[in-house]
């Protein structure tokens, strides 16, 4: 299948987030004449990847608002594809309902309508399973596909915005640009997303390091999930990408949502943490702190507590029942769907995968064992 296409101009928001930084790695290979790349901030990495951008691929880097109209309108000008990755992830309610629409709904709708009036032709977005649940019950699901019907009844900010932002990128689909084009745009689902620089994998490290190397045991052992790694995530979207510049395949890809797993064996959370770092040493709990039903009681307590609280002092509670529900529910899917329509298929193994991030956990231990030594 051709890249998606020599001589095309692309933009990326979010650039300098987890997944939104391979994706840029990835596209630098695939032969376009621009790639543009967005963010309201722009790390280090990410500006050594652009510096270090060799071949026909011009780079120009957007430092700005995504709820800035006019300079949304700026950035899409003249560009092919856009790939939009840029969003507030939050697990806990440490951010607010009205920032969380803001970035994520608002946000997401002003670029849609900067693509028609820019006459973007083709619009991914990077969505997440918890548009779809775990529900407020816990239902599981096993190797669910995007055909299942599961009374989704979404119980958490995040959630709730990234499935209204889902919504208008679909709704999307077919509008009419200024120039008489139609714009087309699909949604891509990954599942827990794990890989070198993950902020969730970072957290969970740091706390094994003061549990005396040991993972504390945040998912019961059955609760099985799929994750994928970033390296795959990255790979979907070029796919994506792919197909939706190619004939036979953008009729099938357009106005759809794609589940997106690779083969990573299916695991708790948990486990996982223990699959990453077993080489280096580091342990997990075998059970979890107390039982389910007992935490569950005590994340509700903890989240009256929050509200009794707010009018004099703003306290996010360590962990919540949405993220329990999350952490110890079964909850895996297939990617059949991406395969046959995209001709999506892992790029990189399970053993791959697992070795790339346990080299990278441990390159940063000795750094994160000293730093919280220190804070003891």
């Amino acid at each position: 299948m051709p890249s998606p296409s020599a001589g095309a101009s692309c933009l990326v928001t979010g650039a300098s987030g987890f997944v939104g930084q391979r994706i840029v790695q990835m596209l630098l290979e695939e032969g376009l004449s621009e790639l543009r790349v967005l963010d309201k901030t722009l790390s280090a990495d990410l500006l050594e990847t652009c510096e270090g951008a060799r071949g026909h691929t011009a780079v120009t880097v957007l430092q700005g608002d995504i709820c800035d109209v006019e300079f949304l309108h700026k950035s899409c000008r003249g560009v092919d594809l856009v790939i939009h990755t840029a969003a507030i992830i939050d697990t806990v309610g440490k951010v607010s309902k009205e920032t969380l629409i803001a970035i994520n709904v608002t946000g997401t709708e002003k670029l849609l309508e900067a693509c028609v009036q820019n006459n973007v032709r083709h619009f991914i977005y990077t969505s997440s399973i918890e548009v779809v649940g775990p529900n407020t019950r816990g239902d599981p699901i096993v190797d669910g596909n995007e055909e299942l019907v599961y009374e989704s009844n979404l119980g958490f900010c995040y959630g709730q915005s990234k499935s209204q932002a889902e919504q208008a990128v679909l709704r999307a689909n077919g509008r009419e640009l200024q120039d008489g084009g139609t714009l087309a745009t699909c949604s891509l689902r990954p599942t827990y997303i794990f890989g070198e620089g993950s902020q969730f994998l970072l957290l969970h490290l740091d706390q094994a390091v003061l549990n005396g190397s040991v993972f504390h045991r945040i998912s019961r052992k059955e609760a099985l999930v799929n994750p994928v790694y970033v390296g795959n995530v990255a790979w979907a979207h070029i796919l994506a990408a792919r197909a939706m510049r190619n004939p036979d395949r953008a009729k099938k890809v357009a106005g759809n949502f794609y589940y997106i797993s690779d083969d990573t064996p299916a695991m708790s959370y948990s486990d996982l943490n223990y699959a990453l770092g077993k080489e280096l040493g580091l342990g997990v709990e075998d059970r979890l702190a107390m039982p389910f039903p007992l935490l569950y009681f005590v994340a509700f307590l903890l989240e009256v507590a929050s509200v009794l609280l707010r009018p004099f002092v703003r306290y996010v509670p360590p962990f919540t029942r949405h993220l329990l529900i999350l952490l110890n529910t079964t909850f895996n899917f297939s990617y059949r769907k991406a395969q046959r329509d995209m001709e999506y298929k892992p790029r990189y193994s399970w053993e791959e995968a697992r070795q790339l991030t346990m080299a990278w956990m441990e390159s940063v231990l000795p750094q994160r064992r000293k730093l919280l030594s220190k804070k003891k």
